[in-house]
């Protein structure tokens, strides 16, 4: 009994737009809070603990039931969302909001929530007599209505504003309806607090998750650009806040019912927008950045006219309520710049932005090549070999030793020391050993170039390296670990650097040559693929991989079980049958898909595809209409030609059958018919006819 009446009852809570990125992260958080959670002393014994106390994890019972609209009214039901409000016009939306117990409204992102807003509020305030639960109104609104703000010390502008100074607010001028709101929402809470209570929220900058405003920032480092761009001076102060603080910004209002009606919800940080384009740069890009001018800036595809808006504001806040009287189970109380590594972990998380690690192994002349080179198109993966790895580090080792020759790169001088004595030594290794590179230096550059951020970011296929046992171990190494042996051992293993998928091509060796064989020579030429050099390089490779040992054994010890293709039967030139196996393995791919320019390039080559298949079936159409046409006349010749052929041998049966008959008459008949007109024409009887029959039956020679 006791256990039942401690059960907390749900609330049904309204958020709009939950497929947009706001409403869908506020949604999944409050899904998942147990209502009155935030009044709870938070145990300190168990940190876990006091986070499932507030978040329940397992179970909905006692949660917030979430409803809400879509933006997009195509788009799917989210799982955390008990219904989806559909209606037709605002009558039958009302009927829906009514039945909530809190509305939570955020216009950040969609200004055309302002009005629908200010609409719910208004309804809510006029039927303030009909309501009979207490309704509980939040309007997330942004700290862009302070934008144009006096500071409150002209001699110190350093002092932040808080909850206290909104009254003295002054908002950008692309923001006068978002404040027009905000006071339409204060205004309203006032009537009747009993039954409606309302909240603004100021809310900075929201980060987090997917990534929302700074997801340009994200997505330029994560594809590599060789600087990310910092508009202006890039020294305005930027309020910013993780997107589940401000969800729990929003639980405690909903469970506690504040006496403040304005909060500004952000977090400890101060930011810049230099230090928090810097940071993600140095974590996730190459670390350079680039000032670009605020008219430079407007030329950007990237961002829109309301979010450089937001960039570039200069705000100092302070969200004293917040933290004084609200239990948040903060995400990042320190900021976007002290969490950045949590930041980009839920970022790439969040959007399956995981690197696809892949290691195609085989004998010379497989196809490895072929292959790993096709599947890098289809995953945009950078493709590892060993000539580009060795000739890519070697070019930066040289650039930097040439900086030693510079006078304005002091600081660099010992790298340019350092990088002039790999290379000498290097050298001498090659010299050493008949012009090869030693194994630890290829290792080392191949390490190098596999935690560089580009194949962290993206991932990679490594063609046809580690070659021995000994090179795997000293690639794959874990950095914790001193000897490469006692890690292989242990079945430890640098997690950055090892492949998920390990695939090797086999082949018998007359298929081998058979295949370099029918190589065109313009392929062969300057290459090891020829007969000598094939039978050299398959007589070293079998060597180092027998039954007993081959590199294969060492990705089976650290259960990482290579899978075995069989390429003998794939004769195409670009073993297209062997790449698709392999797709059909590893799966779909982890990246943002085709870009604009390339869905237009996709869109260009299709349409000419088109354009030509519908060319060669109306030319293919137009042939068989022709030969169908000529075998059509030429069925008719013929049948024309059998017709007469039959009416010919028709006449000469007939002809032939008519003989007999016509001898009979020029014997018997004629000469009888003959003589009786004759006889008719000198006597000229009255009745011709009757006379001639007359004559011919007196004078028939066939009657006595």
């Amino acid at each position: 009994m006791a256990d039942e009446m401690e059960k907390p009852k749900s609330k049904r809570i309204f958020v709009n737009h939950l497929d947009q990125y706001q409403g869908k992260n506020l949604g999944k958080y409050l899904s998942r809070c147990v209502v009155g959670a935030s009044l709870e002393e938070p145990e300190e014994e168990d940190d876990a603990r006091s986070t499932s106390s507030s978040l329940a994890l397992f179970s909905k019972e006692g949660c917030y039931e979430v409803v809400g609209t879509l933006k997009d009214r195509e788009a799917p039901k989210p799982d955390f969302a008990k219904e989806i409000i559909e209606f037709e016009n605002k009558d039958q939306l009302y009927e829906h909001l009514v039945e909530c117990d809190v509305l939570v409204y955020d216009i950040t992102e969609d200004p055309d929530q302002i009005d629908e807003a200010v609409w719910a509020v208004s309804e809510l305030h006029s039927d303030l007599d009909k309501i009979e639960k207490p309704k509980m109104f939040i309007l997330i609104s942004s700290v862009m209505t302070w934008a144009k703000s006096k500071p409150l010390d002209p001699d110190d502008p350093e002092i932040p504003f808080t909850e206290d100074d909104y009254r003295r607010r002054k908002p950008h001028p692309n923001n006068k309806e978002h404040i027009s709101a905000e006071k339409t929402v204060i205004k309203m809470g006032k009537t009747n607090k009993a039954k409606l209570v309302t909240y603004v929220v100021a809310s900075g900058l929201t980060y987090g998750a997917e990534e929302n405003i700074f997801h340009y920032l994200f997505k330029s480092a994560w594809h590599n650009a060789p600087q990310l761009l910092c508009f202006g001076n890039g020294q305005n102060v930027i309020p910013t806040i993780h997107i589940k603080d401000l969800a729990g910004v929003i639980q405690n209002i909903a469970d506690s019912r504040p006496k403040v009606r304005y909060l500004i919800a952000k977090d400890d940080a101060q930011n810049t927008l230099e230090e928090i384009v810097k940071a993600v740069s140095q974590n996730l890009g190459t670390g350079k950045v680039k000032m670009i001018t605020k008219e430079e800036a407007l030329l950007s595809k990237d961002i829109e006219q309301s979010d450089f808006d937001q960039l570039l504001v200069n705000l100092r806040m302070d969200a004293v309520n917040v933290k004084e009287n609200m239990r948040v189970n903060w995400a990042a109380e320190t900021g976007l710049v002290e969490n950045i590594q949590q930041i980009i972990k839920e970022y790439k998380d969040s959007r399956r932005l995981q690197p696809l690690r892949v290691c195609i192994l085989g004998p010379p002349a497989s196809g490895k090549s072929t292959v790993v080179q096709q599947l890098c198109e289809f995953y945009k993966l950078h493709h590892i070999k060993i000539k580009d790895v060795v000739d890519e580090a070697m070019d930066n080792l040289n650039a930097t030793a040439r900086r030693a020759d510079s006078e304005d790169q002091e600081d660099d001088d010992g790298k340019a020391q350092d990088a002039q004595d790999l290379i000498d030594r290097i050298n001498e290794g090659k010299d050493q050993a008949t012009g090869r590179l030693e194994d630890q230096h290829v290792i080392q550059f191949f390490k190098d170039k596999l935690l560089s951020m580009s194949c962290q970011n993206q991932g990679f296929i490594i063609d046809g390296f580690p070659k021995t046992i000994e090179q795997a171990k000293e690639l794959f190494a874990s950095e914790d670990d001193e000897e490469p042996e006692e890690s292989a051992k242990a079945g430890s293993y640098n997690k950055l650097l090892m492949p998920e998928f390990v695939f090797n091509l086999e082949a018998t060796d007359d298929f081998l040559h058979n295949r370099v064989m029918n190589l065109p020579e313009s392929v062969v030429h300057g290459t090891h693929n020829t007969e000598e050099g094939l039978i050299r390089r398959l007589d070293q490779f079998r060597s180092i991989n027998n039954e007993d040992e081959t590199v294969l054994n060492y990705f089976d010890e650290i259960e990482i079980h290579p899978e075995k293709v069989d390429v003998n039967k794939d004769e195409s030139q670009m073993m297209k049958d062997t790449v698709e196996k392999l797709k059909k393995i590893i799966g779909a791919p982890r990246n943002y898909g085709p870009t604009a320019e390339e869905l237009e390039e996709m869109k260009r080559v299709e349409e000419e595809a088109r354009l030509k298949r519908e060319t060669e079936e109306k030319q293919e159409r137009e042939r068989r209409e022709a030969e169908e046409s000529a075998l059509r006349k030429q069925r008719q010749e013929e049948w024309t030609q059998r017709l007469n052929e039959v009416k010919r041998e028709e006449y000469e049966l007939l002809e032939a059958q008519s003989i007999p008959l016509r001898n009979y008459l020029m014997k018997h008949v004629m000469p009888t018919l003959t003589q009786g007109l004759i006889d008719c024409c000198k006597t000229r009887p009255d009745d011709p006819i009757d006379a001639l029959a007359e004559y011919l039956f007196q004078n028939n020679p066939q009657v006595d």
